[in-house]
């Protein structure tokens, strides 16, 4: 008996050392192998991503079925504003933006473009449905449904923002949300 319960045992603390043994060499391989290596040089060399720089181009439809080409809207100064419905800063943010865009969309000569990122949604389009009646947004709002886009431009935090000036390069990057005035001195500051 004494046997028995030894072997059966020692089995089970080798069957258990495999198991954490296997688990920590696949979690050790998944972060070597999905996450590629940051330092500030690689985020220097991002092409289109940085202030003077051509933004990538992007294409998508929006809520309302419009769709949307970026390179389009040269000739206009570009609020391009990255979010998700869940995002409490992207909450915060919205409001502001909806009444900068308001008063100043003419006068300014400034469009948003407030891209949902649709793949990192929660509850769907109808989540981000409820979130646009919710605040009244009224500026176009792109749906991300593939995150191809958000792959291009590297989002890596809610919301994200970047200033285009009427030529279409980036006059600034802003991330964490904005209020009205923000948004006017930096749209003022972009040629």
């Amino acid at each position: 008996m004494i046997r028995k319960t030894v072997g059966l045992s020692v089995a089970a603390f080798l069957i258990g050392t495999m198991i954490v043994l296997m688990v920590k060499s696949n979690s050790e391989q998944k972060s070597t192998d999905s996450l590629p290596a940051i330092n500030s040089a690689s985020l220097v060399e991002v092409p289109g991503l940085g202030i003077g720089d051509t933004p990538p181009d992007f294409e998508l439809t929006t809520t309302s079925g419009e769709v949307i080409k970026l390179s389009d809207l040269k000739g206009t100064k570009v609020i391009v504003n990255f979010w998700t419905s869940w995002c409490t800063w992207c909450e915060v943010e919205m409001p502001f933006m909806q009444k900068y865009y308001k008063e100043y969309k003419e006068s300014a000569n400034v469009e948003i473009i407030a891209v949902n990122l649709t793949a990192a949604e929660r509850k769907g389009l109808k989540g981000v449905q409820h979130f646009i009646d919710a605040y009244g947004l009224t500026f176009p709002i792109p749906l991300d449904i593939d995150g191809n886009v958000e792959k291009a431009y590297r989002i890596m935090a809610y919301p994200t923002t970047y200033m285009l000036g009427t030529d279409g390069k980036i006059g600034q990057q802003i991330i964490g949300p904005m209020d009205e005035a923000t948004m006017k001195d930096l749209v003022e500051g972009l040629n």
